[in-house]
């Protein structure tokens, strides 16, 4: 079973940075996709980024150039820098795993989830 485990959030001033962090443990098959998803009061889930095991990295229009997501194959685990954070980044951040065992398959794994809360 993998588990992934965050750190880093918190509350942070309009314009400020912070960094989160992700590590997963367990089993992991070679072809797969780390990376967070962000859910704010009211809101469905929403994909932050997301790097492939292969360094592909996409990013959400809202956080393009503020945010940046970076990932060690080594030792299984994702970083998002946020930068220029604005009061509509308040959300709960979850990390997120996706594996695809063979072709068809995929199976998915979430951190507990860490509150960023931007605000004055």
């Amino acid at each position: 079973q993998v588990q992934l485990v965050e750190s880093g959030g918190g509350l942070v001033q309009p314009g400020g940075s912070l960094k989160l962090s992700c590590a997963a443990s367990g089993s992991i098959f070679s072809i797969n996709a780390m990376g967070w998803y962000r859910q704010a009061p009211g809101k469905q889930r929403e994909l932050v980024a997301q790097v492939t095991n292969g360094g592909t990295t996409t990013y959400a229009d809202s956080v393009k150039g503020r945010f940046t997501s970076s990932r060690d194959n080594a030792k299984n685990t994702v970083l998002l820098q946020m930068n220029s954070l604005k009061p509509e980044d308040t959300a709960v951040y979850y990390c997120h795993l996706i594996e695809y065992p063979r072709p068809g398959f995929a199976n998915k794994y979430w951190g507990q989830g860490t509150q960023v809360t931007v605000s004055s």
